[in-house]
């Protein structure tokens, strides 16, 4: 029998509930006799949507995991009552995929958290995990969520992209190539800073590619993003504790224990809070090259946002500006403009009066034009006489 719609959604809640209950494999035999325990029997183009869809149901996103397999597909997004918005590299827009409400959204964030090991209820009413297959989920609850249950999901890159990928795709200006790849070989450490989504992480990835093989990388990062195409990549990934709020380990240790094992370039991810206070720590360690990424405005902003997060931490601003002057040469500025994303600013790293400064050195224009800053003199001096096009 041909099953559409409604009645369809119906077949896939039952056979996924009974698969669950009996905890049974989601193979074609099973589910066949799941179907017909329901009292739907299935030609063979059926059973095999079923399966697909059943798998879903029950390992994967549900029906949100079309949209996650879809070629391009960055973030995807479900709003109270269950209103889905994709990301597929050109912006946010309304899917034509709905959930049915509350309790379907609830249900599918309660059971992906569960999937990553973490809790979602009443007592810990938001979560942020990264799932099996490496997908990002946040999930937040009510009262929270005033209007209902919301749910974030951030899909991990398949294609590396390399930085000639990224020149190519007119993500960084041609012209600013060179800078990038002096900036790799004299082992200059900088930071990657922009907003969500801007491109922090394939920019940081890209360069961190084009690190000599003969050199050993250790990543440190609260939620495994990271993936250069490298042959020599350590990954250390902090550990949230447990419904108790023990086992915990975090980016403080991992730093610790990075340092332990030898790195030529030590990188921590993205920042949001205290553990600023490791990455500034790991750059002032002696080893040369390493970096993080981090949310600002622009990369004039970087040092007033170091401070903030540092202060979450108890570090004082003469701390934060000494070990920034110290650990810190350039910033790299990642934004995102009508669809379009990638690098728009090089800064360096300067101490006026004790303070930490970044004079912008490279500039992208609003026709995307690259020019010169102030500070491309004291770039070129950082890059080795590299100078900016």
């Amino acid at each position: 029998m041909r099953l559409t719609g409604p009645e369809y959604g119906r077949v896939v809640e039952r056979v996924r509930d009974r698969l669950s209950r009996d905890a049974a494999p989601a193979d074609p035999g099973v589910v066949a006799g799941a179907a017909r325990a329901e009292g739907v029997v299935l030609g063979a183009a059926d059973l095999l949507r079923l399966l697909d869809d059943v798998g879903a149901a029950v390992a994967g996103a549900g029906p949100l995991q079309p949209l996650l397999e879809r070629d391009g597909t960055t973030d995807v997004l479900v709003n109270h009552g269950g209103q889905v918005w994709v990301d597929d590299g050109e912006g946010l827009r309304r899917s034509e995929i709905v959930l049915s409400g509350e309790a379907e959204v609830r249900a599918l964030a309660v059971r992906l958290a569960g999937a990553a090991g973490r809790r979602l209820d009443e007592a810990s009413p938001f979560v942020d995990a990264r799932l099996p297959d490496g997908t990002r989920m946040h999930a937040v609850l009510p009262p929270l969520a005033a209007e209902g249950t919301h749910l974030s999901l951030r899909v991990p890159a398949v294609r590396h992209l390399s930085l000639a990928d990224l020149v190519q795709a007119r993500a960084v200006p041609p012209a600013w190539e060179p800078l990038l790849r002096a900036l790799v070989e004299r082992r200059v450490s900088f930071l990657v800073s922009g907003g969500t989504g801007s491109g922090k992480t394939t920019l940081l990835q890209a360069l961190l590619g084009a690190v000599p093989t003969t050199d050993r990388i250790v990543l440190v990062e609260d939620s495994g993003e990271l993936r250069p195409d490298h042959p020599h990549v350590v990954r250390l990934e902090a550990r949230h504790g447990n419904a108790e709020g023990r086992g915990a380990v975090g980016l403080d240790e991992l730093v610790r224990q990075a340092l332990r094992m030898r790195p030529d370039r030590l990188v921590v991810g993205e920042c949001r809070g205290p553990e600023v206070r490791d990455l500034l720590a790991a750059l002032n360690t002696g080893h040369s090259g390493g970096a993080g990424t981090l949310h600002a405005n622009a990369a004039a902003d970087v040092p007033a946002r170091l401070h903030a997060l540092a202060a979450t931490a108890g570090m004082s601003g003469a701390a934060v500006d000494a070990q920034v002057l110290a650990g810190v040469e350039v910033v790299l500025h990642v934004d995102r403009r009508r669809g379009w994303r990638g690098l728009t600013q090089i800064g360096v790293v300067v101490g006026r009066q004790g303070r930490a400064q970044v004079l912008p050195s490279a500039l992208l224009a609003p026709d995307r034009a690259p020019q010169p800053g102030p500070g491309a003199d004291r770039l070129a001096e950082v890059l080795g006489g590299v100078a900016v096009g």
